[in-house]
C-alpha cells in the first residue's frame, strides 16, 4: 500500500522532474491527506505544452510561485488559464543576506547540520514570506493548488513541510517526502555544478543538492521546541482560520 501511494504521489508532468501530490500521507490521528488538493513542483516553466495540459487536466486552479523577483524576469510565467500568485519567500540573490547565509553552509562540514542551520535561518529571517505562502494556499479557490520555486527543493520543501505538519502528518513522514527530491533532481544537478565559478562554490552546490530526511527532521524538531509549526505560522501572520482552511483542504 505504501509503495502504491508513493507511485500515486509522484507525478510525471512532461518537462518537470520533481512534481508530487501532497496526498496519500497518514496523519497522526489516523486520517489521510487528500489527493488533488496541493501539488509541489520544480519550476513549471520547464513544462512542455503537454506538461501544461497535464497541469490543467489535474485540476490546478492556483499556482503559488515562490521564486525571486529576478527569476521571474529571466523566466516569466507562461500565459495559462490558471491564477498565479507570486510570493517570493526569500530575497533576491543580490541581497546582502546571502553572504551571511552562505557562511552558514561553510561553517560545518556536515551537510545535515549546515542545511538545518540554513533552513532555520530562512524561517527565522523571512517568516512573513513563509506565512504569506501558507495564506495563499489557504485562500485558494476550490480545485488544486500548485506550489513551486526553481528546483522544488528548499523554498517549496519548507512550504510543503509546513503544510503537511498543519495537516497532521508526522515529522518522520514529512522528512521522508522531502528526501525524495534528491533522487528526482539528480539528472538536473550536473550542469549547475559545472557552472560554479570555483571548487569552493562547486562543493557548496553539491552540499545544497542533498536532501537527507535528517535535514528536514532536524528543522521540524527544532520548531517543535519553540512551540511547533502552528505557533510559528501564527507569529508569521497566518490567521487561525487560515490554518483551519489548510487542514480542510489537505485532509481527506
Amino acid at each position: 500500500m505504501l509503495n502504491r501511494r508513493l507511485r500515486e504521489r509522484q507525478l510525471a508532468w512532461d518537462g518537470c522532474a520533481n512534481v508530487r501530490d501532497l496526498g496519500g500521507h497518514r496523519t497522526e490521528d489516523g486520517g489521510m491527506t487528500a489527493f488533488d488538493r496541493v501539488v509541489r513542483a520544480d519550476s513549471v516553466r520547464r513544462l512542455s505544452e503537454e506538461g501544461w495540459s497535464q497541469l490543467v487536466d489535474y485540476g490546478i486552479e492556483r499556482i503559488v510561485d515562490l521564486r525571486f523577483h529576478d527569476e521571474l524576469e529571466a523566466d516569466p510565467p507562461a500565459t495559462i488559464p490558471v491564477e498565479v500568485v507570486h510570493v517570493p519567500v526569500l530575497p533576491d540573490p543580490a541581497s546582502a543576506d546571502w553572504h551571511e547565509i552562505g557562511a552558514l553552509l561553510d561553517a560545518s562540514a556536515d551537510s545535515v547540520s549546515a542545511m538545518c542551520a540554513v533552513y532555520l535561518e530562512f524561517l527565522d529571517r523571512y517568516a512573513e514570506g513563509f506565512g504569506q505562502a501558507l495564506a495563499a494556499v489557504a485562500g485558494a479557490p476550490p480545485g488544486g493548488v500548485l506550489v513551486h520555486c526553481m528546483a522544488g527543493k528548499d523554498r517549496t520543501g519548507l512550504v510543503s513541510a509546513l503544510l503537511l505538519r498543519v495537516a497532521g502528518v508526522s515529522v518522520q513522514d514529512v522528512a521522508a517526502d522531502y528526501a525524495l527530491t534528491e533522487q528526482n533532481l539528480r539528472p538536473l544537478w550536473q550542469p549547475w555544478f559545472d557552472a560554479a565559478r570555483d571548487d569552493r562554490e562547486r562543493a557548496r552546490r553539491r552540499l545544497m543538492s542533498l536532501t537527507p530526511a535528517a535535514t528536514m527532521e532536524g528543522v521540524l524538531r527544532e520548531l517543535g521546541t519553540r512551540g511547533g509549526e502552528e505557533a510559528y505560522l501564527r507569529d508569521a501572520g497566518v490567521d487561525p482560520s487560515e490554518l483551519e482552511a489548510i487542514r480542510a483542504r489537505l485532509r481527506a
